[in-house]
């Protein structure tokens, strides 16, 4: 956590006045939009906390009290999801300030007691390019059926690259769009396509239901906000077997594993079956990380796999451990490798190569690269566990 004196937020200003009585958080959330944070933490029993940059720091403001949660939070919960999160402990909504920003936002129960985390959704989409996304990322635009998967950790930017990629299929080709999402983010204007937006415990009980009720409603583009069980991942699967274009999400850091997580969410019997449906509708995974870039700001470290007739064949052979290899072969038609992009970012002194290591996939490759370059020295390397006597 940074110790830098943080925003004070103890007396009101003359712009705060402008905020309505019973929004008393666009305090808070027009102060983060001025520092760039991402994130806004509330917690009972200390003071809140902005994440910029990935770095958590202090707000100086008092500890918030019971009282105070209340006030800042009940105003802008729907009634009915604040009876959620009273009865349940745990719910999920977007929230928009106009003129500043959407949010989504997590309330949950901790040791101390009500916390809530706003996550800055930024309320106007941004394009592929102005995401600094390597070219590549725009042939996803243009394909027609089957699964890609964009992936990473959570926080990783995820939610806002599909976004990107929506926008532009969306502002180029007649389409109907179907998103399902917990909640819904990013907000999608019909413009050569029919946009329709669907909120889990909203407009449907759940991911899985809403993608098979989604299959009747004529759909050219399924977005899965999160597959993040079973049933979700077999309905997104048949989906694209029918042969509509389905975007998914998971949290994992690199194409194989992003693979493997799926197939292991099946039973042992049924795995190879799934692995012959996914390497026939699998198009492609994009995995991104973010990194603190070494002049403030972060920047996305990007894997990019597109699938072809060796990784068809990795799939369903069950080798996905050789999908790096064959990432790393695919170069020339556009397949971009992890660690060579955090490889480029070290060699252009984005990054530090430390935070460029621990985002590595092959953590021997990667400390080799770093060594060789004199960024890591034996002080760095872990120390050997003592000799077993």
């Amino acid at each position: 956590m940074s110790n830098a004196p943080g925003p004070n937020l103890s007396r009101q200003t003359p712009g705060d006045r402008q905020v309505r009585v019973n929004d008393r958080i666009g305090r808070f959330l027009k102060l983060m939009k001025d520092w760039g944070a991402s994130d806004l933490h509330l917690s009972v029993g200390r003071p809140p906390l902005f994440r910029v940059d990935g770095v958590i720091s202090e707000v100086r403001y008092r500890n918030l009290s019971d009282g105070d949660f209340r006030t800042l939070i009940e105003p802008i919960t729907p009634p009915h999801l604040w009876n959620q999160y009273e009865r349940t402990g745990d719910v999920d909504f977007a929230y928009d300030l106009p003129g500043v920003s959407r949010y989504r936002v997590n309330l949950f129960r901790q040791q101390r007691g009500m916390a809530a985390v706003f996550r800055n959704l930024s309320a106007s989409l941004v394009s592929i390019d102005r995401l600094n996304l390597p070219e590549q990322v725009h042939r996803f635009v243009d394909m027609r059926a089957g699964l890609v998967l964009v992936t990473g950790p959570t926080g990783s930017g995820k939610s806002t690259t599909l976004a990107a990629i929506i926008n532009e299929m969306n502002t180029k080709r007649p389409l109907h769009f179907i998103t399902i999402e917990d909640p819904v983010e990013f907000v999608h204007e019909n413009k050569k396509s029919i946009v329709s937006q669907r909120e889990v415990g909203t407009h449907a009980e759940g991911f899985a239901p809403a993608l098979k009720a989604a299959m009747r409603e004529n759909p050219d583009v399924i977005l899965v906000g999160e597959m993040r069980d079973l049933e979700t991942i077999d309905a997104a699967l048949a989906a694209a077997e029918t042969g509509t274009l389905v975007f998914g999400t998971l949290h994992t850091n690199s194409a194989a594993k992003t693979i493997d997580r799926l197939i292991s969410a099946f039973p042992s019997d049924r795995q190879p079956g799934v692995r012959n449906t996914l390497s026939s509708v699998l198009r492609g995974v994009l995995a991104q990380q973010l990194l603190r870039k070494k002049v403030g700001g972060r920047i996305a470290a990007v894997e990019v796999m597109f699938s072809n007739f060796a990784v068809s064949s990795m799939i369903r052979e069950g080798k996905t451990h050789q999908i790096g290899g064959a990432i790393a072969q695919g170069k020339k038609d556009g397949m971009i490798a992890m660690d060579d992009t955090l490889k480029s970012f070290v060699e252009d002194d984005v990054v530090d190569g430390h935070d460029a290591l621990d985002k590595a996939i092959d953590k021997d490759w990667f400390r080799a690269f770093l060594k060789e370059k004199g960024v890591l020295t034996e002080v760095d390397e872990p120390a050997a566990p003592p000799a077993k006597k």
